[in-house]
């Protein structure tokens, strides 16, 4: 142990030095990085067509090479599927992260080469540990073990050298083979395909392993330790997990989810830590708990661009490298990665913190916000404003969505929401003025758009029954892994389907 603590101590030295310089030099990191990239997929069908043999700066590279959503990209992915290589990215790829809307049947099989799963996401996963054990030295992470409630993974039928599944699913298979001994439950159980015989599993198995941290998606957690006091009839998740210490979540905000946390797990000495990692890569940590922003990291095999979010529609629209972005300001993220995504639209929206180091804040989704009538409405201005209405009126939410009411001859437009709570609030009339009153504190656009009802009228809020959200997701078969609930939409569809699922109920 003394040896292994050693180790242990080396490696992280060696590490924070990388991370503390790619946040003295970041744009010179990331040249390093794009060129890199160039050059190792010179020789690649996407290489020679685009002429990275010719690229000589980022300009270049943006000149060359366009601006690429999944369907623009599809076609290679197809067939690289199929078998063929060297099209995308230089070295083999057999693993496809899938990735389908919530609701969406359109599913994206998004490519994860070998660089990708050692240099960003394993790296990344990696970093997370490190960075925490650095801020908390008294940590005993490596006295247990960890918890990844993660989804699963298939043959494809397309190829039988070709696997696809969730990334969670994909980063459980490929992890080395000692950090199998610090994970819990085994391989059999984590990869189960059908999600409430895998949750049963789960908390039969775990229930008397030494569980020190958990990571996972917010929501699908919750349903697992709620699983867990329930099957071993307990009021607190340390009653069965004394030693818990660490919950490492992504995928949603965790701000709807913190009050429930904190009741089913009620220690001062619990930490939460907030990751940026999706199926094209992991790109931020939270490095420091006193806030709420992540640490972009740098020198993952990812280039990054952005594209301020009101150009993203626009024909003309041109993307910004870090160096040139602005603080405070929302943008969709573009990268390059080492696994052959040419400059991606991910989807994801971004505010910048601090440059220096660079810092960020997600706020959304591209298509998941409502600016039906002009008051751009993201998620972030959702979640808290939900987020303080719920401190004051004591009421935990388990899952909302929101949609625009569209206008007619007989009344204005307004919002829609649908709140699913864990704990109701006395009054959802006192609810609903609670939470227009945030949304105008928080978003000046809303704001106007509120002034005298003359654009929005007053939100409508609607109590969903209790399994509502559960049953929709059930019904798509999107139980699990990293499927969320889309919180606002500039569409009706989603709101639409699940009060019809109601209404059949």
């Amino acid at each position: 142990m003394p040896l292994f603590n050693s180790i242990i101590s080396w490696l992280t030295v060696k590490r924070l030095q990388q991370i503390n310089w790619y946040k003295l030099y970041p744009q010179d990191i990331q040249n390093e990085v794009l060129f890199q990239l160039i050059k190792e997929c010179e020789g690649t069908e996407f290489g020679t067509t685009h002429s990275f043999n010719k690229i000589q700066s980022i300009r270049d590279f943006q000149t060359r090479v366009p601006i690429h959503d999944y369907d623009s990209l599809k076609p290679y992915i197809d067939r690289i599927r199929e078998g063929e290589q060297n099209i995308l990215w230089h070295s083999p790829i057999k693993w496809f992260a899938k990735s389908s809307g919530t609701t969406n049947d359109k599913s994206k099989f998004i490519p994860v080469s070998k660089e990708a799963l050692e240099n960003c996401h394993f790296r990344g996963s990696r970093d997370t540990i490190l960075l925490y054990n650095h801020n908390y030295p008294d940590s005993e992470l490596w006295k247990g073990k960890s918890l990844a409630l993660g989804g699963s993974h298939q043959i494809s039928q397309i190829s039988m050298d070709s696997y696809f599944g969730d990334l969670s699913a994909i980063l459980i298979q490929n992890m080395p083979f000692w950090a199998q001994f610090y994970r819990t439950p085994d391989l059999s159980v984590a990869l189960m395909d059908e999600w409430e015989e895998k949750i049963q599993k789960i908390a039969e198995i775990t229930g008397g392993e030494r569980v020190v941290s958990i990571a996972g998606v917010p929501s699908w957690t919750l349903v697992l330790l709620k699983k867990m006091m329930e099957m071993y009839n307990k009021t607190s998740v340390l009653d069965i997990w004394p030693n818990l210490e660490l919950f490492v979540h992504g995928g949603v905000s965790f701000t709807p989810y913190r009050e429930q946390f904190k009741t089913i797990i009620p220690s001062d000495k619990m930490r939460y830590m907030e990751t940026y990692n999706a199926s094209e890569g992991f790109f931020a940590i939270q490095d420091n708990p006193a806030t709420d922003d992540m640490l972009l990291m740098l020198d993952v095999g990812v280039f990054y661009e952005f594209i301020p979010l009101e150009q993203i529609d626009s024909p003309n629209r041109e993307a910004c490298i870090l160096s040139d972005i602005e603080i405070g300001k929302q943008y969709a993220i573009i990268i390059t990665t080492n696994a052959g995504l040419w400059r991606y639209i991910i989807g994801d929206t971004v505010v910048f913190t601090s440059k220096n180091p660079y810092k960020i804040k997600i706020t959304g989704r591209i298509k998941h916000f409502i600016n039906a009538f002009g008051e751009e409405l993201m998620v972030d201005n959702a979640d808290h404003a939900l987020a303080e209405v719920c401190k004051r009126t004591g009421a935990k939410i388990r899952e909302y969505t929101a949609a625009p009411i569209y206008m007619n001859k007989h009344a204005q437009g307004g919002h829609e929401w649908l709140i699913e709570f864990e704990q109701k609030p006395q009054n959802i009339q006192q609810f609903a003025e609670l939470l227009d009153n945030q949304l105008k504190a928080l978003n000046s656009d809303y704001e106007a758009k509120r002034y005298k009802d003359m654009t929005l009228q007053f939100p409508k809020v609607h109590i969903a029954p209790d399994g509502t959200f559960y049953n929709w997701l059930k019904q798509k078969g999107k139980l699990g892994g990293q499927h969320k609930i889309p919180r606002l939409a500039n569409n009706r569809e989603y709101i639409e389907d699940i009060l019809q699922l109601m209404v059949n109920d």
